[in-house]
């Protein structure tokens, strides 16, 4: 019985997960409520020991799956945007001390590569990559069963390799990142811009006032309905969902790809395949299968405990 915690920018999830991957208890806090480090270790111990009440469980350890820059070998936090007061701060080490136990800590884009690799649409894969499309673009890379880590076995943002250098600026510093162009606030900046744009040069009719602000869900809606130009954003964001993981294609030829994501709830997997076979001619990119992620809206949270089995569990060699 694992412990799981998954800490994200709008809240903090905390439960327990058997080794297959099933969660068996699980309680959340807004992260707004934990932006002071000791208010939010105070909280992951609590709903973990509620938890762990309410699945009659012992703890065999605990993972952590947290979105930004965190040092899984050390246990730190580094520069987390929305929880600037955790820098420095190390969970692993005072949720070992509180439970006991050991603790294993990862960006959750590689928590939930781990567990989709072990629980869900990647299992049996040895060279799988992960790829989630919300509000930003995050990911895992898995080869030959391990995950993959870069220099100083630094978590590869695959959200931030360039598609288009003249598109809209990303909060990393470059302009036309995959995540500036292919997430669902991006897909709603186009339209929204595109929509004012086409209303202003209709000046037959002066007394129109301007529609609201559509989100990314709402114009997939429109564009069912046949509405030209969300089908327009919503071509636009195949394409460009497309290109981003043709460049994966094309750099590390997976055997399988599983994309997830609230995008992902939206989009057709054919219209990101026609857009991949244009530009991945020199590799054999119809071996690499596109799957949709299987484990729903626990991904984050089974991935967590996946963590500590890929770190600690039986034949484990992630070992710092």
């Amino acid at each position: 019985m694992i412990g799981a915690t998954d800490i994200g920018g709008t809240k903090i999830a905390a439960g327990i997960v058997d080794d297959a991957g099933k969660v068996l208890a699980k309680l959340e806090t807004p992260t707004e409520a934990a932006r002071a480090y000791p208010d939010g270790l105070r909280h992951m111990v609590r709903m973990l020991r509620e938890a762990a009440k309410q699945a009659n469980a012992e703890l065999s350890g605990i993972g952590i799956g947290s979105t930004g820059w965190v040092y899984p070998f050390t246990g730190e936090f580094g520069d987390v945007d929305f929880l600037p007061g955790w820098k420095g701060c190390n969970p692993v080490k005072d949720l070992a001390r509180e439970f006991g136990v050991r603790v294993a800590l990862e960006n959750d884009g590689d928590a939930a590569a781990l567990g989709e690799a072990a629980w869900g649409a990647g299992k049996g894969k040895s060279r799988l990559i992960y790829v989630t499309v919300g509000t930003g673009i995050g990911g895992g890379i898995i080869l030959d069963g391990q995950l993959y880590r870069g220099a100083d076995r630094a978590h590869p943002e695959v959200g931030h390799h360039v598609i288009d250098a003249s598109g809209p600026q990303c909060t990393c510093g470059f302009r036309g990142c995959w995540e500036a162009l292919a997430t669902g606030p991006a897909m709603a900046a186009w339209f929204n811009a595109a929509r004012a744009k086409r209303s202003k040069g209709a000046r037959a009719k002066p007394k129109r006032q301007p529609g609201k602000t559509l989100s990314a869900k709402e114009i997939f809606q429109l564009a069912e309905q046949g509405n030209s130009l969300a089908c327009k954003a919503v071509a636009r964001e195949a394409y460009y969902l497309g290109l981003g993981l043709a460049n994966l294609i094309n750099l590390f030829v997976p055997e399988r790809i599983v994309v997830g994501g609230s995008i992902m709830k939206s989009m057709r997997l054919e219209d990101l395949r026609k857009v991949i076979a244009k530009g991945c001619r020199f590799v054999p990119y119809e071996k690499t299968e596109l799957a949709l992620a299987s484990l729903g809206e626990d991904a984050n949270l089974i991935g967590a405990a996946q963590v500590w089995h890929h770190r600690f569990g039986q034949g484990a060699t992630d070992a710092a």
